[in-house]
């Protein structure tokens, strides 16, 4: 696993596109801190750059750097959350502004995955994490099912693809500075 973070670390501050097994789907990542690098992750998949992407980063201590305020029910979701939990926070910061929404927020998750803990702490700042698919096409339930079109595309293959078993994408919940708190996908 060591030589895998190193070489997605390298590829990462190079500005290039990695494959990555997270805690839920195979994902194309980048370094959420470059515009261009994100821009690519848009084209790649026939996005729209209106329709935001999640960033992982390695715990509280980092989410702080991306997200001015934290509301406190923040804590409890991730205490009581059985299942990988992205929550959208309000007043986004330090990061690609092509990454943040129009609306200023940004989806972020602290992921339980020794692999996502290490690539964001060797990187040491977040990592886009958006699933391993183009805009509209269905997610990839393994690396199998993966695209020609989206492994051509990326700079790195991270060479874990045994070890990532077949899950679903994260809960995504809405946390407004106010204290509202909207359900997005269950």
């Amino acid at each position: 696993m060591h030589t895998e973070i190193k070489n997605a670390v390298e590829t990462l501050k190079q500005g290039g596109l990695i494959l990555y097994p997270t805690d839920t789907v195979w994902g194309i990542g980048c370094d959420a801190n470059n515009a261009e690098a994100v821009a690519k992750i848009y084209t790649l998949k026939k996005r729209i750059e209106t329709k935001a992407m999640i960033c992982l980063v390695a715990d509280d201590r980092m989410l702080k750097k991306y997200v001015k305020n934290i509301p406190e029910v923040a804590q409890n979701i991730f205490d009581v959350a059985e299942d990988p939990v992205t929550i959208i926070y309000d007043d986004a910061q330090n990061l690609a502004e092509n990454l943040i929404a129009e609306d200023k927020t940004i989806a972020i998750r602290i992921p339980d995955d020794e692999f996502c803990y290490q690539l964001c702490r060797k990187l040491n700042g977040a990592i886009v994490s958006t699933s391993a698919n183009i805009s509209g096409a269905p997610t990839p339930k393994s690396f199998k099912e993966i695209s020609q079109d989206i492994l051509k595309g990326v700079d790195y293959v991270v060479n874990l693809q045994h070890d990532k078993k077949m899950t679903k994408p994260s809960s995504i919940i809405k946390l407004s500075s106010n204290g509202v708190v909207k359900i997005i996908r269950e």
